[in-house]
């Protein structure tokens, strides 16, 4: 199962979106500082999750999430949040 989830950093107001088959693993890594994208930005919470049969079907959300529509439906999913 593939998975592409939405990381928010509540310090720094910012998001990042990626794809995993093991999201504990990798939120720990992102916290951890292992990632050089996120490392200036911990710590990191998961704020959404989506499931995938196929690596090509997640990967597929992940990049329309990372587009300028997907960045606006994470953004009303947050204040939805709050």
């Amino acid at each position: 199962m593939y998975v592409v989830y939405v990381l928010y950093s509540k310090g720094y107001d910012r998001t990042y979106t990626g794809m995993t088959m093991d999201v504990s693993k990798r939120l720990k890594q992102h916290n951890a500082k292992q990632n050089k994208s996120t490392k200036a930005y911990v710590p990191w919470i998961i704020i959404f999750i989506e499931e995938f049969n196929t690596r090509l079907e997640a990967r597929k959300r992940e990049k329309y999430l990372k587009t300028g529509i997907g960045r606006e439906f994470i953004k009303t999913f947050l204040n939805s949040q709050n």
